[in-house]
């Protein structure tokens, strides 16, 4: 048994390296957008393409369905770009473990996870309502499931969007200090 847990704890400590060494190489990447200017505008892109999502699911089976696809998957694109870069640009805050946050980053990880645990269920709430309402028109099911799927979407990127809002610039340098020369 303890031969076990030497192994798995010997796992977790190589798999929490790699993510370290990822979030370095992330750390180098986009360095003239690290501004708030350019997260705000990011996270106002993923927004919009979360409201690409929830007008899609409204007009799913009541719209050709071109339409939807249209939507759907031009907030995918749109969306999914802005989401990487927005990550890319808020750093191991909103994808890193916590043992590897300072006080400061740990901080802002609590607050933005409870922002988005409250709208993810205020909108999971939502969701049922629609579904409920849904209910007895024509393919009713399919759009509250399609309802249910954009407003999930929309709650879990919501802390990588308050994240991106509320961040403020990093000082220049903090941020030469924590690039290294290696």
């Amino acid at each position: 048994m303890t031969e076990q847990q030497g192994r798995l704890t010997a796992y977790w400590e190589r798999q929490l390296d790699r993510m370290d060494a990822r979030e370095l190489r992330h750390a180098k990447r986009l360095p003239g957008w690290r501004t708030r200017k350019r997260r705000r505008t990011l996270a106002l892109v993923v927004a919009a393409a979360d409201a690409g999502f929830i007008v899609a699911a409204a007009l799913f089976k009541s719209t050709p369905p071109w339409v939807f696809f249209l939507l759907w998957l031009g907030a995918i694109a749109v969306g999914g770009i802005g989401f990487v870069l927005l990550r890319i640009l808020t750093g191991r805050i909103s994808g890193g473990f916590s043992r590897l946050l300072d006080e400061r980053e740990r901080e802002w990880r609590h607050r933005i996870t409870f922002i988005g645990y409250q709208v993810l269920v205020y909108l999971m709430i939502v969701a049922m309502f629609y579904a409920m309402a849904v209910a007895d028109l024509p393919e009713g099911g399919w759009r509250g499931a399609m309802m249910l799927s954009a407003l999930l979407v929309t709650g879990s990127t919501m802390p990588t969007i308050v994240l991106g809002w509320s961040l403020p610039d990093d000082d220049p340098e903090d941020f030469e200090e924590g690039m290294g020369n290696a």
